[in-house]
């Protein structure tokens, strides 16, 4: 493996390598320079949303798992076994794809290197170009800055401000304030509901916002991280369908 910067993704993409670009926030995997797939140990993957939704049980993952994972077809394999409809696996594993790499993507991360020729298991489903997912990493990182700009939020335990006289909750920032518990991190709450990580984080911080939730201090060293170089710098004509029916066909399900 040879080390890289970030800025590699797209470089990669255009070599049209295949393989895997692998951080220490997760590991961002392309085909013919195509991403096909992401994951990140802060991401709830396809699994966790599909059984959490109840569309598959986990005898029917497993299955597939065995029969398909060596040849790198379990998403395909999904719809073939009548599991899954085309649709709802492109719309769930799009989803964990922009998740996953949100956080694979994100700055002050340790070296970047490139594994020629990695594959993933699941297999490809919808192939995105590399400038399409960073364009999407850089929008939703600035989207939560805009709601409350703390991101010590994201990974510190949950903890309820329950003396404040507080505006009312959604139905989905409900479940999120019911699991906070002091010990609970966002990306614990995010497995538990079966919902993706960042919707969580856009959760957490507008309760933080509106003060149901304690912002934990910042201490003297700690700096906001900036928007590094190779997010800004960006085709700017990235797939804004794709991205908003995504957006919306997701939202509707929570």
């Amino acid at each position: 493996m040879r080390a890289l910067n970030p800025s590699m993704l797209v470089r990669m993409a255009g070599d049209r390598a295949t393989g895997a670009l692998l951080r220490e926030t997760g590991t961002v995997y392309l085909l013919d320079g195509e991403v096909v797939h992401a994951e990140s140990p802060a991401a709830p993957g396809v699994d966790v949303l599909l059984l959490a939704r109840r569309r598959l049980s986990s005898a029917e993952w497993q299955q597939t798992i065995d029969q398909a994972g060596a040849r790198c077809r379990v998403g395909r394999s999904l719809v073939e076994s009548n599991l899954l409809t085309s649709g709802e696996l492109e719309i769930c594993h799009l989803g964990a794809v922009f998740d996953a790499a949100f956080f694979a993507l994100a700055p002050r991360t340790g070296p970047t290197r490139f594994r020629y020729g990695a594959t993933h298991w699941f297999g490809p489903v919808r192939p995105l170009r590399a400038e399409v997912v960073e364009r999407e990493t850089r929008r939703r990182q600035e989207l939560l800055d805009r709601i409350w700009p703390h991101p010590e939020v994201d990974s510190a335990p949950v903890v309820r401000d329950r003396a404040a006289d507080n505006p009312a909750v959604t139905r989905r920032q409900r479940a999120v304030l019911d699991l906070a518990d002091g010990v609970r991190t966002p990306f614990t709450m995010a497995r538990l509901l079966g919902r993706p990580a960042f919707h969580t984080l856009v959760d957490v911080r507008r309760l933080a916002a509106a003060g149901h939730l304690r912002t934990p201090r910042r201490s003297a060293a700690a700096e906001p991280s900036p928007i590094p170089a190779w997010v800004a710098d960006l085709s700017a004509d990235p797939d804004i369908s794709l991205l908003r029916r995504l957006r919306d066909a997701l939202e509707a399900t929570l």
